[in-house]
């Protein structure tokens, strides 16, 4: 099976599925899609017939109050609708991957300077299915100062692909967003994955992933982007994972948060320490 998935053009494959999704055409296998994967389209802003293709309804913003935040400037949430994959400490500058598979946060962050900043710190690694709401929010309140895009594969990442290909997080192309607060420096890790046509934020219009010829690009914003928790950073046109880094010291997850636990969008997922 592993092999299978190294043989297939999963950069090209991904394109024309964000191609296709994109087509009006593909309004039609709305209603089938939300029933396959079970949508609660209750909480979907508007009604399936509402929107223009498939690709429309991956990206799909709920009713108001849908998600609440939770309140304090201490408490750290979610920043997305799904599953926890992995949570816990950055020793030794790896992060774990699943069951006795590990991954350099180097590696991952495209950056051993960066990547120094988050030793013995915390993580935590969030997966979202077809069925999830895919907007993806800030988990804290913070300036958003820089970003960087790290080209790469787009293996799938789901629970399959994450036991069997080593370091698949750091192989796959991935869009990082640096947020600045008053305690330190989180880093908000959006990991590109088969089938995701592209991944997109709200603070720079021009930034997309799955590119061709796609080149590690990094850049410090000329104005940083204030925004609150929970204020909307950016989405996937389908489901993939997303990893958050804290500096050491700086974050205590909580205790509960186990692989297979599901989280919604503004849930607390941890607080700041010393406030």
């Amino acid at each position: 099976m592993l092999w299978c998935l190294r043989a297939v053009p999963k950069r090209s494959v991904s394109r024309l599925a964000g191609y296709l999704a994109a087509s009006p055409m593909s309004r039609v296998l709305i209603p089938r899609f939300a029933r396959t994967y079970g949508v609660n389209v209750d909480e979907a802003e508007r009604p399936l017939e509402a929107y223009e293709s498939l690709a429309d309804f991956f990206t799909r913003r709920l009713k108001p109050g849908a998600r609440p935040v939770a309140p304090g400037k201490d408490v750290v949430v979610s920043p997305v609708d799904g599953r926890v994959s992995q949570a816990g400490s950055i020793a030794e500058g790896t992060l774990l991957q699943a069951k006795g598979v590990t991954y350099r946060v180097r590696e991952l962050l495209g950056s051993a300077e960066k990547a120094a900043a988050y030793e013995g710190g915390a993580f935590v690694t969030l997966y979202l299915s077809p069925r999830d709401y895919h907007r993806i929010h800030m988990p804290v309140s913070g300036w958003i100062t820089e970003y960087c895009y790290v080209p790469g594969t787009l293996f799938p990442v789901n629970p399959f692909g994450v036991r069997c290909v080593d370091g698949l997080f750091a192989k796959n192309e991935r869009l990082i967003t640096y947020i600045r607060t008053d305690w330190g420096e989180v880093a908000v890790v959006k990991v590109g994955a088969t089938m995701v046509g592209s991944v997109c934020v709200t603070y720079d219009e021009t930034v997309r992933t799955n590119v061709r010829r796609g080149k590690l690009t990094c850049r410090v914003l000329e104005v940083p982007h204030y925004a609150e928790k929970g204020e909307e950073l950016g989405y996937f046109t389908f489901g993939s994972t997303v990893i958050v880094l804290f500096p050491r010291g700086t974050v205590r997850l909580r205790d509960d948060l186990c692989p297979g636990q599901a989280v919604r969008m503004g849930e607390p997922i941890g607080r700041v320490t010393g406030m």
